[in-house]
């Protein structure tokens, strides 16, 4: 798996990002590209330590703790998977605003990647430097995927 870490990695984010436009439509799912540029800020706020989630209890940890290498593993993600409910985005979003935001979230994150101590993601636990760069890779291919970017 890719890690949004690596300068290559990164310009390759960056390059389908810029492809896409107010009339990029979804190849599935429920949002529209505006609500999944501002969806994809989440996973890096939550990373980047700008936003947190409750933790969930001690059965939903120890279930969570199951897929977390399928959070930064070579499988790909399936269609239309379930996503927490402070991760959806269902209200109108302005696409005008939401690309240079998620543009800048990405250049932060990116230029952490010398970052030797990261903090413990709220459901999944400790991630290494790594597993970090590769899990936000692999969300953000995931959906760039969704609207053929």
């Amino acid at each position: 798996m890719k890690s949004i870490f690596t300068t290559e990695a990164h310009h390759d984010i960056m390059s389908r990002i810029e492809k896409l436009d107010e009339q990029s439509e979804a190849k599935w799912g429920k949002m529209n590209v505006s609500q999944m540029l501002a969806h994809c800020n989440f996973p890096l706020q939550i990373a980047l330590q700008d936003i947190s989630l409750e933790k969930p209890n001690v059965f939903k940890r120890l279930l969570f703790s199951m897929f977390k290498s399928s959070l930064y593993n070579d499988k790909p993600w399936k269609q239309n998977l379930p996503t927490v409910q402070k991760f959806m985005v269902n209200n109108d979003k302005d696409f005008k605003t939401e690309k240079p935001k998620l543009v800048e979230i990405i250049h932060r994150f990116h230029n952490e990647k010398t970052r030797a101590e990261w903090p413990a993601h709220p459901m999944f636990g400790k991630f290494t430097q790594e597993q970090w760069g590769k899990m936000q890779y692999k969300h953000l291919d995931h959906h760039l995927k969704q609207f053929g970017v």
